[in-house]
């Protein structure tokens, strides 16, 4: 039996993911109120929704009010497609041309920038008798995927006069949103292209989740939305703007499976990176780096339990982590906070220099997800 937010949802472990779907209503109201009511929106939920669960969390965006959907393949477009969603969905990461069929099997859009994609959507057409739905993907300054500007408006005419074609939208991608002359670059090219070509019906979209909340681009009818769904903030550039309420979804919590005492002099953990000063109290929670919690965390994060915070305590291991809850009234069974609302996940990616998205996607690795609406 398929999981649903109303199953009941055996867990073998005592350790979990807690993923509120209020939060997550929540922060979609929060960032409809920034954006102008005839823009339409797209949720970004590739990755498995940045680790949170796609499929559990799509028919809440979608009735929250977001128009479409955007996957990085066409693999987790069917996945969607599969669980019975029926609204737009855009692949918004490269198709091989091999698969162009499959696009139009599960009625997805794809994107294209390639003479190779336009001969493949061709022969898509010719085998299933129905135009593949494509946005065209505009390299304005990511350097990634897409067509170069200086081809850009050739590339797009020919896709609009094509009888194999059924162009839905345009579309580019800010390489650096936080970072206001570099952004102002690629909205320059973006216009310069857009100014140039008939764009009636089109969905144009060139702001992702920091343009949206940032940024006013005239020359567009769409944005993209993708962290901020999942209540984390991206990086911003300098300058006076609305910062949405945002609340965390996502929670990592586990149960002590084990209390003892390592007494003065004792290490804790692989190679001994903590010693115990006096006789310290330690607590092993089944949480380790297989989890996604990453190894470079050890001895340098903490959780809490009943209310009070503890400190993380030797090396991180595959499958465990122990912490010191010394003077702490606590039993086995009693659980350990690691993430939520008070403590954001955007601690550790300080901690590593690094960026939310890389660790919540961790998180999804083998951590079983309870939904919860609090």
């Amino acid at each position: 039996m398929k999981n649903t937010r109303q199953t009941n949802i055996n867990i073998h472990r005592d350790a979990w993911v807690e993923i509120n779907i209020s939060n997550l209503e929540h922060n979609i109201k929060e960032i409809k109120k920034l954006v102008p009511q005839d823009i339409k929106l797209l949720g970004v939920v590739k990755a498995d929704s940045y680790g949170h669960g796609s499929i559990m969390l799509a028919p809440t965006i979608l009735a929250s009010g977001i128009d479409m959907l955007g996957v990085a393949s066409i693999d987790e477009g069917a996945d969607l497609r599969q669980a019975g969603l029926n609204c737009e969905i855009l692949v918004l990461g490269a198709v091989p041309v091999w698969a162009v069929e499959s696009a139009v099997k599960y009625d997805l859009s794809i994107s294209i920038f390639s003479k190779e994609h336009i001969k493949a959507c061709e022969q898509a057409y010719k085998r299933t008798g129905k135009q593949p739905k494509v946005h065209i993907k505009l390299d304005t300054g990511m350097n990634r995927i897409g067509v170069c500007v200086d081809e850009a408006i050739d590339f797009i005419k020919q896709v609009q006069q094509s009888e194999f074609i059924n162009l839905q939208g345009i579309f580019t991608h800010l390489a650096a949103a936080e970072e206001l002359d570099k952004t102002q670059a690629q909205i320059d090219k973006w216009n310069n292209i857009i100014n140039n070509i008939e764009t009636d019906g089109l969905l144009l979209h060139i702001l992702n989740t920091a343009g949206t909340i940032c940024y006013d681009v005239p020359n567009s009818n769409m944005r993209r939305v993708g962290i901020s769904l999942y209540g984390l903030y991206p990086d911003f550039p300098e300058k006076d703007f609305t910062k949405p309420n945002l609340k965390q979804l996502i929670s990592l919590k586990g149960r002590i499976v084990n209390i003892h005492t390592a007494k003065d002099g004792e290490g804790v953990s692989y190679c001994h990176t903590f010693t115990a000063n006096g006789d310290r109290t330690i607590a092993t929670v089944p949480i380790g780096y297989a989890d996604g919690v990453p190894r470079l965390l050890s001895n340098k994060i903490k959780g809490v339990i009943n209310g009070i915070e503890v400190p993380q305590v030797g090396n991180i291991t595959m499958d465990q982590m122990m912490f010191d809850i010394t003077g702490i009234d606590a039993n086995v069974g009693d659980i350990i906070t690691l993430l939520d609302e008070q403590h954001s996940i955007d601690e550790w990616a300080k901690i590593l220099n690094t960026i939310n998205y890389e660790l919540t996607c961790r998180l999804k690795v083998r951590l079983p997800r309870v939904y919860t609406r609090k």
